[in-house]
């Protein structure tokens, strides 16, 4: 597929503190006007937090299927760890990736993998990055918000993740390696695909690329095949963003939730494992979501969740069961495909 040349904006936030209304003026205009854009130069988490805490995720990884097994995926949680059974509906295909996923208010219970004796610090570095990279979630969403006319904390005070409510969700990704084995046909890393969520944080590693977005629901075919496609270069210590589709229908469609995909190295790049850390921000279960111009009907949270996957993977559980019933696709390493409904795509 073709690529063009649009450019991600890139903001600084260095100075925080003295610069916020010059740098919430920037992240306002790039999420009305483009849906993407990378931060960088934040205070927290900064590179050397990034870094650690990716160390801690590819060491995870590391570990036989059977020690990642011991925390399943747990659908209605959306909580756990999975292997090549997040069916894309834009490729009815499993993402060729594993992932785990994390809640904060959850840190002391079965859904965090007991793995401290195999990784030293483990839950603590982890645990320890989602509190620093709520931080600047948190200033962030403040922006946001005053760009579209409400209060600076109306978003902050939805978003508590230490609240029994909370579905913000930290998602540990690896993508195989394919050196050593070969990609399925027609099966990509990560199927294109919309966020459920309200904002999305992404940490990505130099060197790692693959991450690609077009104008999402403003393209011209479904899940923006055959459309422009956008790379978004990988550099340790940035963080790329995105709008979520909760956030483009509570601010009426103003701001941009984009299609975004992991495309397969092509001939000549690096074929080497890619890691990559997602923060998906999303409110709690009970809070309404519904836009100033009520373009939308009110809905919570959590309903909006359950109605997007619904939606989107509608037509992925026919192919799925479609799949067994016909032994159409082997995945020897993975038993039957399945289907992870993440809240987060």
């Amino acid at each position: 597929m073709a690529t063009d040349s649009r450019q991600i904006p890139r903001i600084s936030l260095h100075d925080w503190e003295n610069r916020k209304y010059e740098i919430q003026k920037e992240i306002m205009s790039a999420a009305e006007n483009v849906g993407f854009f990378i931060l960088k130069d934040q205070d927290t988490p900064s590179k050397a937090d990034i870094e650690e805490a990716f160390a801690a995720s590819e060491a995870f990884f590391r570990l036989p299927d059977e020690a990642k097994g011991n925390t399943p995926f747990i659908r209605e949680q959306n909580t756990g760890w999975e292997k090549r059974a997040q069916i894309r509906p834009s490729t009815n295909l499993p993402d060729q990736k594993e992932s785990i996923q994390l809640q904060y208010h959850r840190r002391h219970d079965q859904t965090w993998p007991k793995v401290d004796e195999q990784i030293p610090d483990f839950h603590k570095t982890i645990s320890g990055f989602m509190e620093k990279t709520q931080v600047v979630s948190m200033r962030i969403l403040s922006c946001l918000a005053i760009g579209l006319g409400l209060e600076e904390d109306y978003f902050t005070k939805i978003h508590d993740i230490t609240s029994n409510e909370a579905m913000t969700t930290l998602r540990l990704l690896h993508y195989h390696e394919n050196e050593t084995r070969e990609i399925p046909d027609g099966h990509i890393r990560a199927g294109a695909h919309t966020d459920y969520d309200f904002l999305t944080l992404l940490f990505q590693k130099t060197g790692e690329d693959g991450l690609e977005v077009c104008p999402g629901r403003e393209c011209y075919t479904s899940f923006g095949t055959g459309d422009l496609w956008t790379p978004v270069k990988a550099n340790t210590g940035e963080i790329v963003c995105n709008i979520g589709d909760m956030l483009m229908s509570l601010s009426d469609d103003r701001l941009k939730s984009l299609f975004h995909r992991v495309r397969n190295p092509r001939t000549g790049e690096s074929r080497k494992a890619r890691h990559s850390i997602a923060f998906f921000n999303q409110p709690i279960r009970s809070a309404v979501i519904q836009g100033p111009l009520k373009k939308y009907p009110p809905v919570t949270a959590k309903d909006f969740i359950l109605d997007a996957a619904r939606r989107n993977y509608a037509q992925g559980e026919i192919e799925r069961l479609d799949a067994i019933k016909n032994s159409k696709f082997q995945y020897p390493d993975n038993g039957q495909p399945g289907i992870v409904l993440s809240a987060n795509a």
